[in-house]
């Protein structure tokens, strides 16, 4: 094998070096006593584009191409010499490959399988940094290239497609987008796959599998986002919701040796997950989008091993006997020896008769890059005065013509961070409007014209705006709970010390002991996160609950 030089530090590497960086010797020689090593011959296919099964090859002699096949044509992605190693954060997770593996010449490879690549990036920090951070480069240049198994055909003005893009970007897969109203030849496409413009948004999966408005669930099935997943595996703790209380349940659970799994029944990130920026979060003080900070939360998870089952919201706790048992949509109970419910809260809905038609056509309850591009140039509402609200409103400002809050209170000092506050009234896009509320909404397929009324001035403005941003108070997520554990007067769990006596009584409480600080009535289920009562609404606090809640899941388990 012809000798290389030492990597450069991954502070002075160029992107490309990080992406594609080249293992010395004794790297090298590592990996090796993980996996083993073999011929490959020329033309040889290693991995084929939708195989379940997907090793990692780290290159000893010739050459490995990654190429994806499109009927009877092939397009190079990236081409792997002698030092350098295939993959990107699909073999964490257990997925299908996206691509073609094979051999461009004779040569040699080290093959390890997922559970042995698993083990390398646990105990050897080096090389765990080397290859996370290539896998996540990887990840994120397949995204911005649109490289990937799946196209998307729709229109900018269908609440379904906005879903969709969403879906698939939240969840961090690659994908394509064509739009009906802007791409030529779309007609060429809708005619080869023997379907109409009424049929959009389509999906086509692997150039092959055609869905039609697909659910959440049918594009997790067809991506096969939890092929790898044994769903009836008895779990030493079971997280419902993937939000950062979540996430960070998962990372502290699965690093310490525990047995994770995450239900989360849309995209990881919850309401955070939706945050154009969060610039409050210790540790980046330039601010990380929501979605970033999902992102790398739940490749961290996976590289410690916790699994997590997309688009399956949980239905039912079956409380009545252990181990515990949720039950998931559209499939089978997953039992637990402990629970941790952080289901978080959803944005209430403004009290309009008509809100639910313009729902993704012209009404959001997020403001990320997706919605920021239906709406350059034009005027937007934002309905809200809390934190998220206002780094709507910031985010917006940059690309909209002018941005209306509506604030039913007097001002925002009491339910936004001030830096936040300086940024709205320093900015002249941004107009804040006081004691003022939403009244009206109007328009056919998409959203036309709102009205709002001024409660001081007693007077009511209609506007030709075809944009509303809905970020108001929240309410928790427990409606599936069924009785299982205390409520407070408002729906929010109750846990530790503000459990009453008279309520531990009603619950039956079998132990001696008291419920742990963040356990619910119900011993060894835990409540995390803005679903839990009394929560402080900050991603920090959140993702201290969730690592809190893992150290008494411990105590738990030792009972």
């Amino acid at each position: 094998m012809a000798e290389t030089t030492p990597p450069v530090p991954s502070t002075l590497a160029s992107p490309a070096e990080q992406t594609f960086p080249t293992l010395t010797p004794a790297q090298i020689a590592r990996i090796d006593a993980h996996g083993r090593k073999h011929p490959v011959q020329r033309g040889e296919v290693l991995v084929e584009a939708g195989d379940h099964v997907v090793p990692f090859f780290v290159v000893t002699a010739g050459q490995v191409e990654i190429v994806r096949p499109s009927g009877t044509t092939e397009a190079l992605i990236a081409l792997h010499g002698p030092g350098q190693f295939s993959g990107e954060v699909n073999m964490l997770s257990g997925r299908r490959a996206l691509f073609r593996a094979r051999a461009r010449e004779t040569g040699e490879v080290i093959e390890l399988d997922r559970e042995q690549l698993l083990a390398l990036v646990q105990t050897d920090s080096e090389l765990g940094e080397i290859i996370m951070r290539a896998f996540i480069l990887r990840r994120v240049e397949l995204i911005a290239q649109g490289l990937g198994d799946v196209v998307l055909v729709g229109s900018s003005h269908c609440a379904g497609t906005l879903r969709i893009k969403e879906f698939l970007a939240r969840n961090g897969h690659p994908y394509a987008s064509i739009d009906l109203d802007r791409d030529a030849g779309v007609q060429d496409l809708l005619d080869h796959f023997k379907v109409s413009v009424a049929d959009v948004p389509l999906l086509i999966c692997r150039g092959q599998v055609v869905l039609r408005n697909p659910t959440n669930q049918q594009i997790a099935e067809c991506l096969g986002f939890n092929d790898a997943i044994d769903h009836t595996h008895l779990r030493d703790v079971v997280i419902v919701g993937a939000g950062p209380a979540g996430l960070a349940a998962a990372v502290y659970g699965a690093s310490e040796g525990l047995d994770v799994l995450v239900l989360e029944s849309s995209s990881p990130g919850g309401q955070a997950g939706s945050s154009s920026r969060i610039e409050n979060y210790l540790g980046f003080p330039t601010g990380i989008s929501g979605q970033d900070l999902a992102a790398r939360a739940y490749t961290q998870a996976q590289k410690f091993g916790a699994q997590l089952l997309i688009a399956k919201g949980a239905r039912r706790l079956a409380c009545d006997r252990k181990p515990y048992a949720i039950e998931i949509d559209d499939g089978p109970r997953v039992p637990a020896r402990t629970v941790i419910i952080a289901t978080g809260a959803e944005y209430r809905r403004p009290s309009l008769e008509n809100l639910s038609q313009f729902e993704g056509a012209g009404v959001y309850y997020s403001a990320t890059f997706n919605e920021a591009q239906l709406c350059r140039g034009e005027e937007v509402v934002v309905v809200g005065g809390g934190n998220s609200a206002g780094q709507a409103a910031v985010f917006l400002a940059r690309t909209a013509k002018r941005v209306h809050m509506l604030v039913r209170s007097g001002g925002l000092a009491e339910s936004m961070s001030r830096y936040l506050i300086r940024r709205i009234e320093d900015n002249p896009a941004i107009i804040l409007r006081t004691h003022t509320e939403l009244t009206a909404l109007e328009g056919g397929r998409e959203l036309q014209r709102v009205s709002w009324r001024d409660s001081q001035a007693a007077n009511v403005e209609a506007h030709d705006i075809r944009h509303v941003f809905v970020m108001t108070g929240a309410g928790p997520s427990t409606r599936w709970l069924d009785g299982c554990v205390a409520l407070d007067a408002n729906g929010f769990i109750k846990t530790g010390p503000d459990l009453s006596p008279e309520e531990l009584a009603a619950a039956h409480w079998p132990l001696a002991r008291a419920p742990h600080l963040l356990e619910t009535s119900l011993p060894g289920v835990f409540a995390v996160g803005d679903v839990r009562g009394g929560n402080i609404k900050r991603v920090a606090s959140a993702v201290g609950e969730g690592s809190i809640a893992v150290a008494f899941v411990h105590q738990v388990l030792r009972e």
